[in-house]
Order: structure tokens, then C-alpha cells, then sequence
């Protein structure tokens, strides 16, 4: 080791920093990754995360225990409480709990990105780190997609679609909505099946795809179990972070720091080390070292479902049926970004993880706004590493943000009441949706309604966002540099300008992919 001790620390092994740290160990860099939650090999993953279907790993204690970050809350709007913000803990992070959702953003997403100051994340900059990260088993072989990469591409047959996604596929294309066979493709919009990051039916993690791999590479220590609580400083620059291990701290050195820890913890390690709004920090008693908007500026998709009451021949048959095969992306009325709108089939309605009961018969569609305007703050309640920050999305506090997802209700109850879903339906759904059904003409009725009830996709993004230096909202340079500090970056989704028009694992797999080719 040199004087530093590693030529890279990369904290947080989800999707951002395993890629990152894996390649940059390729590359025969000395790395150290650092982990909160437990390392394990692959093999040793619990079954039920396996799953094609995540509802049966969050139901059950044992798979929950250690993998799932307790204490992570957020009210999802003004009007709303604190509720479990599901968060990855452990190596694969995040890509180990979530959906499995295989989405990219549309390519004009990172345009946007260059034009608001992040040169050099355009998408014809992040267009071959997307194919690399891929093996997509039916596209692989056109330009814009990739094989033999680490993360498995599988789309579900039609014929082993659920009756959720059968109904919303049947619906929208009688609404006029196209058929769209890869949504990955360039431009694509419509109905088109999810891609999913799974092989033969399993789940495939960052872990399986990048670190089981890379485990054996002399320049790679992955370290379970380190929760780190703040970035050392001598001078302006990071030297090193301090690490609590088994009760005790220790500080490891490198020429250069890397925080993957998420939109959640790579936010809160900084301002534990001082660096973000500068009264925030005084309040609590920290020393500042950069008065920076970190915490500020988070956002995730907003989405509303319609419950639907399945007949017994389109509901769920076991455990493990997928929950979700089949999106809808289209392009809302009110002038805002093209295909910012979403709608989504639920098999099963897993978004209500604390009270699905997979013995009834019940299904959904979903819309959520894939385009957000409303921001929200991620703050320190304490100094302390083990107590959790407070945070509130404040989502549809944007009247635009309010005002499409009423538009997009309105039209997911249409789709719900066509002749195409009617198959698929035992029962009332006006009955089974009365309080939404009640207001559903009242635009404020509405708006209350949607306040009360709306959730979150759980695609967290833009806690310490990117763009240009001279810009107030910017946390890191299009280099991911924290401003005003010399060898202390971040990589993951908090860097995010603004949540994609996508789920977001594939969009963080990509910028661990990008940052180790520039790092």
C-alpha cells in the first residue's frame, strides 16, 4: 500500500459503488469497499430475495433482517406522516431488494443533463456505458445495446404474463397507446414489456454480476459491517474516512474518497463531515467545512394505483409470479418533458408491502409522474452515525406535478373501466377505489386525495446533484467532485440533477461504470 493506505475507499456497496469499485479494481487499482450491512457471498444470498416476485422477501422477517435498512423514513408529501423508506443494505445494496426493474432513462434525459451544466453526460457520453453494463438476452446484439456484460436483460413472454399485465397491455392499446417491444430502444414510448435484471428466473445483484466476480482480484478488500461516519480532512482535502467497526473506530486512509452510499447516507455522511448548509450544521454542533446545498433537492416518482379485484384466473397463483411485467410510457398534455408520464401493471399490489396478502385475489394499475418538479430535503437530526436523517420528499408540492398526476388518475380509472380490463375483473372497482371514485370530478377533492394517498417508486435521486460549479443547487462538478474539496467525490444516485424518466438501478449501475473509466 502507498502512505495513503488505498488508492481508492469507496463507501457503499449498491449499485453505483460495486460497479465502481469492481472495475477499478480490473484496472489494478488498490480499493477498499466499505460496507454498512453485511458482505456475503452470492451463494449465501437469502432464497426468497431470489425471487421474481420481492413481495415474498419483504413479508418475511428473515430475509428482511440485515438487507433492508431499518429506520429509513420519509413523508411522501406535505400532508402525509413518516413511513418505511425501503433503502438496501448490505453488498448488491439496493439491487438486491428492488423490483428488479431493468428500465433505462430515455437517451434525451442526459442531454438534458449536458445542457444544464454537466458536461460530459450526455447521451452519446452514457450510451456505451449503458451497452457495457448489459447482456440482454433478445437486443444484444443491436448498437445500442450490449452483450456479456454483468447485468443479466430478460423480458417476460407474453404467454407467462400476469392478468394485471395481460388487462393494462390489452387496455392502453385499445387507448391508441403503441406497441413498443423494447423500451430501451431509442425514442421508444408505449406499451412494452419490463425488462428485468434476472436469469433463469433469479435475481441478478450488482453483487453476483460484479463483485463475486472480482473477489479474487489482489487489488479489491470489501469490508462488511463498517459504517462510516465521517470524511477526514487535512486542510481542504479528504484523506481518509472514520469507520465504526465491531464498536470501534478506526480512520483508513486514500489518495482518493469515493461516497456510493445512496441517496439516503451519501447525503448524511457529508454533513456529518461537515459539508452542507451551513446553519444546519451549527445548529447541531458541526464544524463546517463547506456550505453546500447537500440534503436539498431530492425527488422520486409519485405514483397513485387503482386497485382492481381479479377474477381467480388473473390473479397471482403462487408466491412467486412476477409482480409487474408490463409499462406504459406516454407523453402527458401539460407541455412538460416528452414520455413524463408512466403507467404500470400490478399483478399484485406490492407497493403496499406492510399489508399484502398474497391470498387475495387483488390486483392494480399504477401511473407515476416519470418527470418531477417538486423537490424535497434530507436533514440531520443528530451527529450521531447511527441515527437515520429526517426526510421529507414533499412530492406533488409543484402545482405541475399535481395537476398531471391528477390528469394521469383520471385517465389509469379509464383504462381500469375499459372493456379490455373488464376481463380481468371480478367485482366493483368503484367499490374496491370508493374514496377515489367519490372525488374523482372535483379537481381539489382530487388534489386532497392524491396528498393523502401518494407513494413513492422508491427512486430516490438528487441529494447532492451535479451541474455546474457556478450554479446554487450544485453539490458536485460533472467530474462528481464535491465543490471546494480536493480527493472527495460522489457516485450514485444523489448526484442525479433531477430523477430520470425511468426506475433508477441501471441509470446508478451506469455511473459507477462511467466514473471508474474517468477516475
Amino acid at each position: 500500500m502507498t502512505d495513503t493506505g488505498w488508492d481508492i475507499i469507496i463507501v457503499g456497496a449498491g449499485s453505483a459503488g460495486a460497479a465502481l469499485a469492481a472495475r477499478s479494481a480490473e484496472r489494478g487499482k488498490r480499493v477498499l469497499l466499505l460496507e454498512a450491512g453485511p458482505d456475503y457471498r452470492s451463494a449465501a444470498m437469502h432464497e426468497a430475495w431470489r425471487s421474481p416476485n420481492p413481495v415474498r422477501a419483504l413479508l418475511d422477517p428473515t430475509a428482511v433482517d440485515g438487507l433492508v435498512w431499518m429506520g429509513v423514513t420519509s413523508s411522501r408529501t406535505d400532508e402525509q406522516p413518516q413511513a418505511p423508506y425501503w433503502r438496501g443494505r448490505g453488498v448488491g445494496g439496493s439491487s438486491a431488494i428492488n423490483g428488479q426493474i431493468a428500465i433505462r432513462p430515455p437517451m434525451e434525459d442526459f442531454d438534458d443533463w449536458a445542457a444544464a451544466g454537466c458536461a460530459g453526460w450526455s447521451a452519446a457520453d452514457v450510451l456505451p456505458y449503458f451497452a457495457r453494463l448489459e447482456d440482454d438476452e433478445q437486443y444484444g446484439e443491436e448498437s445500442y445495446h450490449g452483450r456479456g456484460g454483468p447485468t443479466p436483460i430478460h423480458r417476460t413472454p407474453r404467454e407467462q404474463w400476469g392478468g394485471a399485465d395481460a388487462g393494462l397491455a390489452a387496455a392502453a392499446l385499445a387507448a391508441g397507446h403503441p406497441w413498443a417491444p423494447d423500451v430501451n430502444a431509442p425514442q421508444a414510448s408505449g406499451v412494452s414489456p419490463y425488462p428485468i435484471n434476472s436469469r433463469a428466473g433469479r435475481r441478478v445483484t450488482v453483487n453476483d454480476g460484479y463483485l463475486e466476480p472480482a473477489r479474487s482480484l489482489a487489488g479489491l478488500i470489501i469490508r462488511g459491517d463498517a459504517l462510516v461516519d465521517q470524511v477526514v480532512f487535512a486542510g481542504d482535502r479528504a484523506v481518509g474516512v472514520r469507520v465504526i467497526q465491531d464498536g470501534v473506530a478506526v480512520t483508513e486512509y486514500a489518495d482518493e474518497i469515493v461516497l456510493s452510499a445512496g441517496v439516503i447516507h451519501s447525503p448524511a455522511i457529508l454533513l456529518r463531515s461537515g459539508i452542507g448548509p451551513a446553519a444546519d450544521l451549527r445548529r447541531l454542533g458541526i464544524t463546517v467545512h463547506g456550505d453546500l446545498p447537500v440534503g436539498l433537492g431530492m425527488q422520486d416518482h409519485p405514483m397513485i394505483v387503482v386497485e382492481l379485484p381479479l377474477t381467480a384466473e388473473a390473479a397471482v397463483k403462487t408466491p412467486d409470479d412476477r409482480h409487474t411485467n408490463v409499462c406504459v410510457r406516454y407523453t402527458s398534455g401539460s407541455g412538460a418533458l416528452p414520455l413524463d408520464m408512466m403507467f404500470v401493471s400490478l399483478n399484485q399490489n406490492v407497493l403496499s408491502m406492510e399489508s399484502a396478502d398474497t391470498s387475495l385475489p387483488s390486483g392494480g394499475f399504477g401511473v407515476w409522474l416519470n418527470q418531477s418538479f417538486s423537490r424535497g430535503v434530507l436533514r440531520l437530526t443528530s451527529a450521531d452515525p447511527q441515527a437515520q436523517p429526517e426526510v421529507r420528499e414533499r412530492m406533488l408540492s409543484d402545482a405541475r406535478d399535481l395537476a398531471r398526476l391528477r390528469d394521469g388518475v383520471r385517465a389509469l380509472v379509464g383504462l381500469a373501466r375499459s372493456p379490455e380490463a373488464t376481463e380481468i375483473i371480478e367485482g366493483s372497482v368503484e367499490a374496491r377505489n370508493s374514496r377515489l371514485f367519490a372525488v374523482l370530478d372535483d379537481d381539489a377533492r382530487l388534489d386532497d386525495y392524491l396528498l393523502a394517498t401518494a407513494m413513492d417508486a422508491q427512486h430516490g435521486t438528487s441529494t447532492c446533484r451535479m451541474g455546474a460549479p457556478g450554479d446554487a443547487a450544485t453539490v458536485v462538478d460533472p467530474s462528481c467532485r464535491v465543490l471546494g474539496v480536493e480527493g472527495l467525490r460522489v457516485v450514485d444516485a444523489s448526484i442525479f440533477p433531477s430523477v430520470p424518466r425511468a426506475n433508477t438501478n441501471l441509470a446508478s449501475i451506469m455511473v459507477g461504470e462511467l466514473m471508474a473509466d474517468r477516475l
